[in-house]
């Protein structure tokens, strides 16, 4: 799962996964398995405008996939929520499910980190690729979302992409 790597969330901090996770979807989809990514939208009167004063990410061009992940021809699952375990997503994935999903994206310390952890409460076994992960607010506040992250969901299943690739 790709989670929202769109034009709203790649700066300068977290652009340099970008590239990184292309590559490391589409030997994912080379080996058989199938790849989800994530947009997330920011309606008017959402949670996000009436608590945290934030009205970014609402239409095109912020809300677009970067054009490396729109390639891949990947399910895109839009959402509205920290959370990319949307309805939608579960009935992709079919229930009941008890296997692993494999998280990467932006930002860590957010929608990775809520989605980590609400694949851990529905039974789930969430593995995140921590080196294809960022944050836009910097290195600092991901790597506090990964110690978080570790904290919640376990530090064995925080994972580096080079790992997993031998497994492909």
């Amino acid at each position: 799962m790709i989670v929202d790597v769109q034009e709203g969330f790649v700066n300068e901090r977290s652009e340099h996964v970008v590239d990184k996770i292309e590559l490391f979807a589409k030997e994912w989809e080379a080996s058989g398995r199938r790849v989800v990514a994530t947009r997330f939208v920011n309606p008017p009167g959402s949670q996000y405008e009436r608590l945290v004063r934030w009205t970014r990410v609402r239409s095109a061009p912020e809300t677009n996939l970067m054009p490396q992940i729109a390639s891949l021809s990947p399910v895109v699952i839009e959402k509205t929520t920290y959370t990319s375990l949307t309805p939608e997503l579960r009935d992709l994935v079919g229930e009941p499910f008890s296997g692993a999903i494999f998280i990467c994206g932006i930002a860590t310390d957010g929608c990775v980190l809520k989605t980590a952890v609400d694949a851990f409460e529905v039974g789930w076994t969430p593995h995140v690729l921590s080196d294809l992960c960022a944050s836009h607010a910097g290195e600092e506040i991901h790597e506090a979302g990964l110690l978080l992250t570790g904290r919640f969901i376990g530090v064995d299943q925080l994972v580096r992409s080079d790992d997993l690739k031998e497994r492909l």
